[in-house]
């Protein structure tokens, strides 16, 4: 067996953790949650640690077990409960409020499409992910990919109207880490 290298895995852990959560945060929508699911998949990736042949696998792999861990969340528990959402502040800048307002939209836009969906338009529009690399962490066809896109942002320009710009959204670093 591979001796397990723990300062190898912890400058890991320093250098890629808060684009973790950022992904995890965007899969879930809740901070807590996204914070349940990247320890959870860092500890997975700690188990396999010794397996990894390259190091730099290792986000890879991490990103795949927060995909397949967080569509595990969703069959496993009933997801369309009611959530509190982030209340704005009372003072913001000029024009602030609006990206707010638009970002609210998104998050509570995914937050309504099913998990693999969701999980598409995260790794391809958030994490800028090809189809290919995209096929690969959720173990799917690269057509697969290409329908639950085309299905997905169908669904989110349903819900969010024609007033908003659902690509400008996507591409805005405006999400909690």
């Amino acid at each position: 067996m591979v001796a397990r290298d723990r300062a190898a895995f912890a400058e890991f852990v320093a250098a890629r953790s808060g684009a973790l959560h950022r992904a995890a945060y965007l899969m879930v929508g809740d901070v807590g949650l996204a914070q349940d699911l990247v320890q959870e998949s860092l500890t997975k990736t700690y188990v396999a640690w010794p397996r990894l042949r390259n190091p730099q696998a290792a986000e890879a792999y991490t990103r795949k077990a927060i995909t397949t861990t967080a569509i595990t969340w969703f069959r496993k528990r009933s997801w369309n409960a009611e959530r509190v959402t982030a209340t704005l502040p009372e003072q913001a800048a000029d024009g602030h409020a609006d990206g707010l307002v638009a970002r609210q939209a998104l998050l509570g836009a995914l937050a309504q499409l099913p998990p693999r969906q969701r999980a598409v338009i995260v790794l391809r529009y958030y994490e800028d992910l090809t189809e290919r690399q995209t096929a690969e962490l959720l173990g799917c066809a690269v057509g697969t990919v290409k329908s639950q896109a085309s299905a997905a942002l169908t669904r989110l320009r349903d819900l969010m109207g024609d007033d908003l710009d659902i690509d400008d959204l996507l591409a805005t670093e405006g999400v909690p880490a």
